[in-house]
């Protein structure tokens, strides 16, 4: 399993990502590929791409539409075990950027997230986890942006000492400072 590998091999910094680490790899060896599809309802795997211009001083972040804030791309592996594609999929899905490309081609981040429940597509999606591993992928600023009217309502580049501001998950705040700090030592 290629993306358990990735995530084994993955170096946690703090307790949290010590944990999260664990309880991920124990739930992936529990429920081995059904992890990666939304079916399983409780927690599954997702990929998000932390969008950094070259210089790493914007972020190119997205306004989602279901929690109503300025976030990282990124999605559901639907079955996928390459969650770098996913991604890079998902990013260029979610902002319309052509040329993308990984920092690194490691894991930058692995996060235990709550979803609370909503209304997707008109169906109701109760509550669960989502095992986030996370990128970080370089795009240049002049790139033409397109938003993802189903997902998002608008995409745009962000200074990095002003993701506060446009982010109100504080949560994630704190997962997007963490990454950068791990950017800027690749």
């Amino acid at each position: 399993m290629l993306y358990k590998d990735q995530i084994e091999r993955f170096t946690p910094l703090t307790e949290q990502e010590e944990n999260d680490k664990k309880i991920i790899i124990e739930y992936i060896d529990k429920f081995n590929h059904n992890v990666l599809l939304r079916e399983n309802e409780i927690a599954h795997i997702t990929s998000s791409g932390f969008i950094m211009n070259p210089t790493m001083d914007k972020v190119l972040m997205v306004h989602h539409n279901i929690y109503n804030t300025w976030a990282w791309t990124g999605g559901h592996a639907d079955g996928d075990s390459d969650l770098l594609y996913v991604a890079l999929k998902e990013a260029k899905e979610e902002t319309g950027i052509c040329n993308i490309k990984p920092l690194s081609e490691e894991i930058v981040s692995i996060d235990i997230l709550p979803v609370y429940g909503h209304v997707k597509k008109g169906n109701y999606v109760s509550a669960h986890l989502h095992l986030s591993i996370a990128y970080v992928l370089i795009s240049d600023e002049d790139e033409e942006l397109t938003i993802k009217e189903d997902e998002n309502s608008g995409v745009k580049w962000i200074a990095i000492d002003k993701i506060s501001d446009f982010s109100n998950e504080p949560y994630l705040i704190e997962i997007y400072k963490k990454i950068i700090l791990r950017a800027k030592n690749i």
